[in-house]
């Protein structure tokens, strides 16, 4: 915690650092001390618990849990960054969110400067956000994290890329999943590869915006279509959600297209390439959603500096 208080007593900005795959780095750089989260281990905990620390790569600990037939994090596979920073983001992909698995989160209050032990009520878990993001935005330093999985468990089919790819078959396991999820990551230039420009990116870039059912109507109008034919899902009472990757497209922001030297990914719409100009080519496309749909976008990446 020396650098926790070597700040507090330089009146020096604080920054915590996990895998970095979340974030966007103005040029002008960041004024303050950086703390790169470092800590490791994975261990079992009554069977179906394991604690991990922050720093462990996330992709590896999947495929580790995976490889054990421990079910709940499998369509989470492929997803860069450290085990930290997914309670953080409340990090979700093709049908599970962490959020489901998470027992409890170790942190270090930077307020009252004491641990603490978190449990899943009381990281406030939201679409895409927590306590730790929006409530109480840089008070935490997570550690640990805790998570209940269930062995020997069926893996997580709700996706519809996945219920299409194991149409028919019987006894789909964890592995079969997790290795589906890579490759669809893959084809849509959302898993790291070396040489492969589009996936220099900050991952899906847009939340898909929930919004109030009433608004099915006027989001089909503006699109020319019928209401059947605007995707969506249900998000809670007289809520849906609808895809941001859709209403960038609809918009006229489809896979290529490009600002200068930043760009969208050529194979998926909301990776945003190119960093160098990437804010002026954000907010062109809010623009155009809000103006096109009435629909207010909003970043996932941190933006730092």
């Amino acid at each position: 915690m020396e650098a926790i208080f070597w700040a507090k007593e330089h009146g020096a900005p604080l920054f915590v650092l996990g895998g970095g795959s979340n974030l966007l780095v103005r040029d002008s750089g960041f004024a303050g001390l950086v703390l790169k989260v470092g800590v490791m281990g994975v261990e079992t905990s009554g069977g179906n618990l394991f604690d991990v620390g922050a720093g462990e790569v996330w992709d590896r600990f999947v495929k580790r849990m995976t490889l054990l037939g421990m079910a709940g994090v499998e369509c989470l596979a492929g997803i860069p960054g450290s085990v930290g920073g997914t309670p953080v983001q409340n990090v979700g992909a093709y049908g599970q969110e962490v959020a489901e698995t998470i027992e409890s989160v170790r942190a270090f209050d930077r307020q009252k400067l004491e641990w603490v032990e978190l449990d899943k009520a009381g990281c406030r878990f939201r679409y895409r956000e927590s306590l730790f993001n929006t409530d109480e935005p840089r008070r935490y330093i997570v550690t640990r994290v805790r998570f209940r999985l269930r062995a020997n468990g069926e893996p997580n089919l709700r996706y519809a890329d996945l219920q299409r790819r194991f149409a028919g078959k019987d006894g789909v396991t964890l592995m079969e999943v997790a290795t589906a999820v890579r490759e669809i990551r893959r084809g849509k230039g959302m898993l790291l590869m070396e040489g492969d420009p589009d996936c220099r990116s900050a991952g899906s870039f847009f939340k898909n915006p929930i919004v109030g059912l009433e608004m099915l109507a006027g989001i089909a109008a503006a699109a020319g279509v019928e209401e059947s034919k605007v995707p969506h899902w249900p998000a809670g009472e007289a809520r849906i959600k609808v895809p941001a990757a859709w209403l960038l497209e609809q918009a006229g922001f489809v896979k290529g297209y490009g600002v200068g030297p930043a760009g969208i990914s050529t194979r998926h719409t909301l990776a945003l390439t190119k960093c160098a100009d990437i804010e002026r080519l954000q907010e062109q496309i809010v623009r155009g959603v809000l103006a096109r749909f009435g629909i207010t976008l909003e970043r996932e990446p941190v933006l730092v500096g």
